[in-house]
């Protein structure tokens, strides 16, 4: 009986050695800083396109994050729907916009903080619940607004803030990476920040000329943002930390 115990023992410890870890997505919804880019666009890269590296094999990325988006054009072009109808259970879904929901002066992107923009987090939010996935917000990354003080200046007035409300009221998993990336910035100062942004010479057909780009990421600056948000979510979602590198 002890040598019948003791080779079922040892079957279920091999068993359990093959079983290959359970298998899911993370799908990037949000504007240029995290999207994917043509290579006509070197050096700028988004945060999500880098995002795989600090990742194990066992996570897929689906960086469906587009240039110039906010919340409201990413559901009326139908780019919510296509994120949604692939939603499995257990898939994440990582939402950050703001930078383009705040331009006033274009009716196609434009929400109000409290308003449209807070809808459509929920929407988000409640219809990736309703898929088994699990809904993370992330604040915007910072723009290189440095002020007469030597100090980064706020340039997303009330969006992070309602970000912040959204998370609270529907309990969901909050990356701040505004407070982040403000922290970071701030510490390399006005002129080492600008490797991290889109300050290059490099110019080609679609750039001519010099781009001094306070808003988008260089490569360095992208794998920097990734890391950030890496450790950040070690922190807050326990559950992921096996799959960070």
């Amino acid at each position: 009986m002890k040598r019948l115990f003791y080779f079922c023992v040892l079957i279920l410890i091999f068993f359990s050695a093959c079983q290959k870890p359970k298998q899911f997505s993370i799908y990037c919804v949000g504007d240029s800083t995290m999207a994917n880019k043509e290579a006509d666009a070197f050096p700028e890269t988004g945060w999500c396109m880098v995002l795989d590296e600090y990742l194990t094999p066992n996570v897929a990325v689906k960086n469906h994050a587009r240039n110039g988006r906010s919340s409201k054009s990413f559901i009326d072009e139908g780019r919510w729907q296509t994120v949604l109808d692939s939603l499995q259970a257990g898939d994440y879904v990582f939402i950050q916009f703001g930078h383009n929901d705040q331009k006033a002066y274009d009716s196609t992107r434009y929400t109000t903080p409290f308003g449209s923009y807070t809808e459509n987090l929920s929407k988000f939010i409640n219809e990736s619940r309703e898929k088994g996935a699990i809904p993370v917000l992330f604040t915007s990354i910072v723009r290189r607004k440095f002020g007469e003080n030597g100090k980064l200046n706020d340039t997303h007035g009330d969006y992070p803030v309602a970000t912040r409300k959204v998370a609270d009221l529907l309990d969901v998993p909050l990356i701040d990476l505004q407070k982040i990336t403000e922290e970071w910035v701030n510490s390399l100062g006005d002129e080492a920040s600008k490797q991290m942004y889109l300050w290059t010479d490099i110019t080609n057909e679609r750039h001519p000329e010099p781009r001094k780009d306070d808003t988008h990421l260089s490569q360095k600056g992208a794998h920097k943002v990734a890391q950030l948000a890496t450790e950040a979510l070690k922190e807050n979602i326990p559950e992921l930390a096996t799959n960070l590198k």
